[in-house]
């Protein structure tokens, strides 16, 4: 299953083969994702000290850190930020702090394995005296094993050609086949699929967690014939782009590309949407020790970086500063701009990171029953 960080990496490149962003562009916005690359050995040793943050990139010697590295190391001399794309997974943190050789110091996670893996005692609090927690917009983006630098949302995406008289708003237009009729396109997956088959039961989105995840498989399963599931970015985007399925739930980022290259047909709908973390957390025991403390906090402050970062892939900033300073035409495409985030619902990390792995198994096998 292809995580949002993965498949940023993959639209960096389609955007650079499509002649979309020079190559210089594509590697500074890869190394903002943390997909940069790793230093050579030689030149690793001669630093002072270095910190390694992990990512899931799977493309070394790409890039470099301009947005969070360099910024970071202009700030401390004698440090560099070395990248490592093989893939941060909640397992292979876990086995690396319990085996008791840590080899690297911040991670590309989520919050629900932030929640998970911190109550088993495998991260480092998040120390905010250090980190400010005014340097993101909300709680969501702050946790107590890991924060946020920047954000993604599931939203709903309908081709507008099939729906003359106007297309689906909410999740309970999507729903409804009556209505709209036509094939659903779904993540092969609970986590944002049982959210808004919950918000289709008609729960407040303001108080939508906890989730009745019996209630929502079931809704679901309602619409099972009639849906297909997608596991990559670049999957979601075809089956909409062929009319495979009228109407879905993607990522914002290819809701993004959809949209361009249709000149409007395909219409992304920000109401509902699910506004999701991109959480880092710092395993136990890592080498880089209170200095990764320091990394975190200038990768939540550096509001320009993070709008960087926005205007390359449409990866939300975070910081509250970053609202003022987006350019106008890409306000309509970042997920936390103040009249966009109003209208979402922030996923509650917390309660999946209690649910997850019962939900998605239950889901699965809905899915594949």
């Amino acid at each position: 299953m292809q995580s949002f960080q993965q498949d940023c990496v993959e639209l960096a490149f389609e955007k650079f083969r499509r002649g979309q962003v020079s190559r210089r562009t594509l590697l500074s916005g890869l190394a903002a994702l943390g997909a940069g690359t790793a230093l050579a050995p030689g030149e690793a040793a001669a630093q002072e000290r270095q910190l390694v943050m992990v990512n899931w990139g799977g493309i070394a010697n790409q890039g470099f850190g301009r947005f969070y590295g360099e910024p970071f190391a202009a700030a401390n001399p004698g440090v560099r930020v070395v990248q490592d794309s093989t893939g941060p997974s909640a397992g292979r943190i876990r086995s690396m702090v319990e085996s008791g050789r840590v080899t690297w110091d911040i991670c590309d996670s989520s919050a629900t394995s932030s929640y998970l893996l911190g109550g088993m005692n495998l991260l480092n609090k998040v120390d905010y005296s250090v980190v400010k927690r005014e340097d993101v917009i909300g709680p969501t983006f702050a946790l107590e094993h890991g924060a946020a630098p920047y954000s993604f949302s599931n939203v709903l995406v309908y081709d507008s050609s099939k729906f003359p008289n106007g297309g689906p708003q909410s999740w309970a237009d999507f729903w409804d086949l009556q209505r709209f009729p036509g094939t659903r396109l779904l993540r092969r997956d609970a986590a944002g699929a049982l959210d808004a088959a919950q918000m289709a039961l008609g729960k407040d989105p303001a108080n939508l967690y906890p989730l009745d995840i019996r209630a929502c498989i079931a809704k679901v399963r309602e619409i099972r014939r009639n849906c297909v599931f997608w596991t990559s970015g670049s999957e979601s985007e075809q089956f909409i782009r062929t009319g495979e399925a009228v109407m879905g739930q993607i990522w914002h980022t290819r809701a993004k590309v959809l949209e361009a290259e249709s000149n409007g047909r395909f219409k992304r709908v920000w109401n509902q949407g699910i506004l999701q973390p991109g959480i880092f957390v710092n395993p136990r025991g890592n080498p880089g020790g209170d200095l990764v403390q320091k990394l975190l906090a200038s990768m939540l402050a550096n509001a320009e970086a993070q709008v960087g970062l926005l205007q390359f892939l449409g990866n939300g900033p975070t910081n509250p500063r970053a609202a003022a300073l987006v350019p106008a035409e890409f306000r309509q495409y970042n997920p936390t701009d103040p009249a966009n985030a109003r209208v979402q619902v922030a996923q509650d990390g917390r309660w999946w990171g209690q649910n997850y792995a019962q939900a998605n198994a239950d889901y699965i096998d809905m899915v594949t029953g």
